[in-house]
């Protein structure tokens, strides 16, 4: 009898393990233009970022992750977020986050960018399941030619959630900033190819 209990009870438990999985996921789509020389790209400025969190900094703490470790990668010169600033405010850009490729042309005239990246953080906080919560961040990213506005490059990334284990055996997840910087890498290398 505790022989059966003891096996449904495993069995349970493996069933659990298949069907939940982890949260974090890894979408492999990316766009890149094959007609775009990445190499050529010296110098990019990072936008503000749309932020369509409830978190009020939700934006400029993604932004300044993705500008600190796009800088450290050392393949780029990231424009200091004064000089950004300052040429929003000499364009008079309405909607620094959603620039238009005429406004993308201009901006990156005044302060002398290669690229200009826009953002938007979709998810940025806590989420629960059950009684278990984790942090979670997703982010979308795209990058424009100086020279014509398009886009040449677009990633999305989503790190953190609850996972299996915080479902069965408790724990709050990583913290929020270990989270954002694993979206912000996992975006880097899909930026750069690795």
């Amino acid at each position: 009898m505790r022989d059966k209990s003891i096996r449904r009870l495993g069995a349970a438990l493996l069933l659990i393990l298949v069907f939940t999985g982890c949260a974090t996921t890894n979408s492999k789509v990316v766009y890149r233009d094959p007609n775009m020389d990445f190499g050529a790209i010296q110098t990019v400025a990072v936008m503000p970022f749309n932020n369509l969190t409830r978190e009020n900094i939700a934006g400029e703490r993604v932004r300044d992750v993705f500008m600190t470790m796009l800088q450290a990668t050392g393949g780029v010169y990231v424009i200091p977020p004064g000089e950004v600033a300052r040429g929003i405010t000499r364009l008079g850009l309405e909607r620094p986050p959603s620039p238009t490729p005429e406004e993308v042309i201009k901006f990156a005239k005044i302060v002398s960018t290669d690229a200009v990246f826009t953002g938007t953080v979709n998810e940025y906080g806590e989420v629960r399941s059950g009684t278990a919560a984790a942090n979670v961040v997703s982010v979308s990213l795209q990058m424009m030619e100086a020279q014509t506005g398009k886009v040449v490059w677009s990633a999305s990334s989503t790190r953190g959630g609850v996972t299996t284990s915080d479902r069965l055996f408790g724990g709050g997840g990583e913290p929020m900033n270990a989270t954002t910087q694993k979206a912000v890498d996992d975006l880097l290398e899909k930026l750069f190819g690795k």
